[in-house]
């Protein structure tokens, strides 16, 4: 069961990431203010829950909420910043971007940069914790996987809309085939050390 707040006597925002560990696309970050006497139902990890439900939820969310935000960092600021970095850097843009200002941040992870003069809370695996966490892994995650799945149209060597640009063997298959896009994070390992060149038969 998770949990509405962490101090109701605050007004909360919760953020959460998606798409920390991909080799391709932005990292996406999400904060949401939610309104106690607004209740949502069925709030988990995005990732506990199906395709069909997160678009369900994501819909109810941006209806019932205070205020939320959703914000990108690209490929390239990933790669001059590093992955860490550009996951504070897309939290605080969702927050630069929220129309009520909170006074207590709830953060999905174990660190987190300060934003402003508000303070902040981390929660280890948050996003199953505390409801507007979870409301936040949900935007962020419907919104990359949406970005992705247009990018798929113009990347189909990689099935982006299947895998989201997350390290699978399909994936890194399609790098070996035809090698990195524009979307690639070229910081990242893009071929696993085991990934060996296909066979010629000729």
């Amino acid at each position: 069961m998770l949990l509405p707040f962490l101090n109701k006597k605050n007004l909360e925002a919760g953020l959460d990431e998606a798409g920390r560990g991909c080799l391709a696309g932005p990292v996406v970050a999400a904060a949401v203010i939610l309104d106690p006497k607004n209740p949502i139902t069925g709030l988990n990890d995005s990732k506990k829950l199906s395709e069909k439900k997160r678009l369900i939820l994501k819909q109810e969310i941006e209806e019932k909420a205070l205020a939320y935000a959703v914000a990108f960092v690209n490929e390239q600021e990933i790669d001059e910043i590093n992955i860490l970095n550009a996951s504070f850097l897309a939290m605080h843009r969702s927050l630069d971007a929220l129309t009520i200002k909170p006074n207590h941040l709830l953060i999905d992870g174990n660190r987190f940069t300060a934003y402003q003069d508000l303070k902040h809370t981390c929660i280890i695996k948050g996003d199953g914790k505390y409801m507007s966490i979870a409301a936040a892994s949900i935007l962020a995650k419907t919104a990359r996987d949406t970005f992705m799945e247009a990018a798929h149209t113009t990347y189909p060597e990689y099935n982006w809309k299947k895998n989201k640009g997350y390290p699978t063997k399909e994936h890194r298959e399609g790098i070996l085939k035809f090698g990195s896009c524009a979307l690639h994070r070229q910081s990242f390992t893009l071929l696993s050390k085991q990934t060996t060149l296909p066979f010629d038969k000729h």
